[in-house]
């Protein structure tokens, strides 16, 4: 989950590492360092906490240099602090440095064996086995683009690094294997990236890596090998792909914060990624890969594997697949999933669902249930050159663009965009949905971006209740139905950014245990669609409300629930059937973000968190 950057150019690298690091901090902002080269020597600034305290210091020591790295910091292994803080050098013979993003599960036996050696090691990190690691085998082999790649055939884990020799600085060694990382390709420089938007200022000409591939870097070029069935290497082509990320994408603008422009976007989001369906007549299943249409015919079951706000989505789904489309449906948590030893069906066609694409928890679940069995996958992801996108069968893109939050917004609100067309797609294959029937959802889906921005509406009514709910400890989130997955979506969305300790529930489950919570210090925040539920809802919340609990409704403008002592009501303007889960998600995002607000917490960088999660 930490960033990577690095550069070799004809010209200062540090102005590019450091706004590459700035680009990559929803990463992780524990604590950030580089190293570049200068008069021959490796010259390193590390610091604890964010890359701005990082420019602070490397404009006070001056710090330039054709080549270097750089390394902002989810901590995993060892605390936030200086110390732990990357680049991490070894310095027994050749000085050589080394950033890392992921994690080396054999790093106590790796760093057992070297101490034996004579290695000192300084942090707490298992990163600074891989420093010493190469280092040992420099020993032997004596060029390093040799010693990473021998490196790696003892490290067990996830990563992506970045390595630089002091004695022959022209040059910059990288590798992949579960964590993302990618080269660019400029006209005064090489460079090498965890993400696309790190490199906007240096280039558009993007080589994405594979899993194995170590690469050399210089201001002449590069060359790549894949380590994967040979220590030392083959080697191999890739591709080079022009990126069309804006610059505007990745900028403020008139906003105070990346969620709060990200909540805005979503009209134009989900707009975006449901652009195909607009213009057409019928909804077809090649808008899911040309192998669609077969694969789905054959589908008798889904799988989802998600984490997160993507699994809440996926659990959305299931109601809308099992009602709509007539297909069973599991969702399963993909960090449990493949410690399990579950019942894989041919038939069933499994889906995983990311942001990034880089999830490390979904990515080895998918790979766990091709294993088992399962012969087809489907990826839903905002990342098209991703390695979720890559590794399936079949792929829908979101299109949500750049979401720099750490907290998940629009990405959510077009994932849902997509698994409803997806039921769409299948009710239509299985079902055989009258042309009357397709039409209608065709023209919901059509008016979607309209209603969304209806919704976005009620933000004053929501501030307002934001002073009063910030004071709380504690929330309970209630749904029923489909919106029970939304109810769960708006209580991580208030944790993840207020600190505001927050359970959501099936409302008819109050009464089994979680009602003894309920005083006048325990706000609860309801979801009322006008719906088949609504009766049983009312009846949970008079539940509450007898207890004298304090009720936050969020409600349809037909609902027919009214505000009295202790009992809140914000109406949406409209019931939305089928899209009703979309259009309820907009005010819990809302209500998060100006407690948040209220409270003073860092809105897109919460603490402990960070937006790409390529970690087990």
């Amino acid at each position: 989950m930490c960033g990577i950057v690095g550069a070799i150019a004809k010209v200062n690298v540090v102005p590019i590492l450091l706004e590459g690091l700035s680009r990559l901090e929803y990463r992780g902002y524990d604590s950030a360092g580089l190293v570049v080269t200068k008069n021959g020597l490796l010259d390193r600034v590390r610091t604890q906490g964010r890359v701005a305290e990082l420019s602070k210091l490397a404009a006070n020591s001056d710090k330039q240099g054709f080549a270097g790295i750089a390394h902002t910091r989810w901590a995993t292994h060892g605390e936030p602090s200086e110390r732990n803080a990357h680049p991490h050098f070894s310095e027994r013979k050749s000085k050589i440095a080394v950033v890392h993003n992921g994690i080396i599960e054999n790093h106590e036996d790796i760093r057992t064996e070297l101490k034996k050696h004579g290695y000192e090691f300084l942090s707490d990190t298992d990163t600074e086995v891989i420093v010493h690691l190469i280092a040992f085998k420099l020993e032997q082999e004596k060029d390093l683009f040799k010693a990473v790649c021998l490196s790696l055939t003892e490290l067990h884990g996830a990563y992506a690094i970045a390595v630089m020799e002091e004695t022959n600085p022209e040059r910059i060694i990288v590798a992949r294997n579960g964590a993302p990382l990618l080269i660019g390709v400029g006209e005064s420089g090489n460079y090498i990236a965890s993400d696309t938007s790190a490199l906007l200022q240096a280039t558009r000409k993007i080589i994405y890596l594979e899993e194995g591939d170590v690469a050399e870097i210089s201001t002449h070029g590069y060359r790549i090998v894949n380590c994967l069935n040979n220590h030392l290497g083959d080697p191999v082509e890739r591709s080079i792909h022009e990126s069309h990320l804006s610059n505007e994408a990745l900028e403020l603008g008139p906003y105070a914060h990346f969620m709060q422009k990200e909540i805005f976007e979503q009209p134009s989001a989900v707009g975006n990624t449901l652009e195909m369906v607009f213009n057409a007549q019928s909804i077809s299943p090649n808008l899911f890969g040309s192998e669609a249409k077969e694969i789905f015919s054959q589908t008798k079951g889904i799988l989802i594997l998600a984490c997160g706000t993507s699994y809440h989505a996926g659990l959305v789904a299931r109601y809308w697949l099992e009602t709509v489309a007539g297909m069973p449906c599991n969702v399963e948590i993909a960090s449990e999933y493949r410690y399990r030893d579950p019942i894989a069906d041919p038939n069933t066609l499994v889906i995983g669902i990311s942001q990034s694409g880089e999830t490390a928890d979904t990515l080895a679940a998918l790979n766990y249930a091709k294993k088992l069995g399962h012969r087809y996958s489907l990826a839903i992801c905002n990342v098209p050159e991703s390695a979720l996108v890559r590794q399936a069968d079949l792929r829908f893109l979101t299109r949500a663009g750049p979401e720099i939050g750490v907290a998940s917004t629009k990405a959510f609100t077009t994932q849902l965009a997509s698994l409803l067309l997806l039921t769409i797609t299948l009710a239509k294959l299985h079902r055989s949905l009258s042309e009357d029937t397709e039409q209608q959802m065709i023209a919901a889906l059509r008016h979607l971006p309209v209603a969304l921005q209806h919704a976005l509406q009620v933000e004053p009514q929501v501030k307002a209740w934001a002073k009063k709910f910030s004071e709380k400890r504690h929330a309970l989130f209630l749904g029923r139905g489909v919106h029970y997955p939304i109810a769960m979506e708006g209580a991580l969305k208030l944790k993840e950014i207020s600190y505001i300790h927050a359970e959501a529930y099936a409302a008819g489950e109050l009464k089994h245990g979680p009602l003894a919570l309920v005083d006048n210090e325990m706000p609860i925040v309801a979801i009322a669609p006008n719906d088949q539920l609504l009766g049983k809802l009312k009846s949970n919340l008079q539940e509450v409300h007898a207890r004298g609990g304090e009720l936050y409704v969020f409600a349809d403008a037909d609902s027919q629930i009214e505000e009295s002592k202790n009992v809140h009501v914000i109406r949406l303007s409209e019931h939305a059937g089928l899209l009703s889960p979309i259009l309820h998600t907009i005010p819990l995002q809302m209500l998060a973000y100006h407690v948040a607000l209220e409270k003073g917490t860092d809105v897109d960088k919460p603490r402990n968190l960070a937006k790409a999660v390529t970690v087990e």
